[in-house]
């Protein structure tokens, strides 16, 4: 369910906004033709998350995920109006804060794999987005900060 709310129904409607022309490619190269489909992609994990609070009985981690990664596509599209930001490092930089705020939280368990792995994937990211001029640094650099800042606070605090 949240492969198919998350990942499956906003692919499908980034391939139709290009099919019918609301997107002129894939990159989305400027932040006016980013603004649709952040908002379509927003919308869906806003339901998705509705969706696994009212009707779901789920370990609330899975939920609190869900309203994170929520707010920071909110917050990311809301940014989008008015400047183009790294999306990519929003969403790896979250990834990275949420292990790391488990990693804090929990201090028996072994998450060191886990929290390399993640900043090595978060580096990786923002540097491929670098190298392919996708972004500026200050564009990298506020999408980590939105994506690593947003989840890093709600897990560390609230889980």
């Amino acid at each position: 369910m949240v492969f198919m709310t998350t990942f499956l129904i906003p692919l499908l409607s980034i391939v139709m906004m290009k099919l019918t022309r609301n997107i002129v490619s894939f990159h989305m190269d400027s932040k006016e033709e980013r603004v649709f489909p952040f908002s379509m992609i927003s919308l869906f994990y806003m339901i998705t998350t509705y969706l696994f609070y009212m009707k779901f009985e789920v370990d609330p981690a899975l939920i609190l995920a869900l309203a994170v990664i929520t707010i920071a596509l909110i917050l990311l599209t809301s940014i989008t109006f008015f400047w183009k930001i790294s999306a990519h490092m929003t969403g790896t930089a979250g990834l990275m804060a949420i292990i790391i705020a488990i990693a804090l939280k929990y201090p028996s368990q072994d998450y060191l794999y886990l929290v390399l792995g993640s900043i090595l994937l978060t580096g990786s990211v923002g540097s491929a987005r670098l190298y392919l001029n996708a972004h500026s640094p200050s564009e990298v650099l506020i999408g980590f900060m939105l994506g690593f800042t947003t989840c890093f606070g709600a897990f560390f605090w609230m889980l």
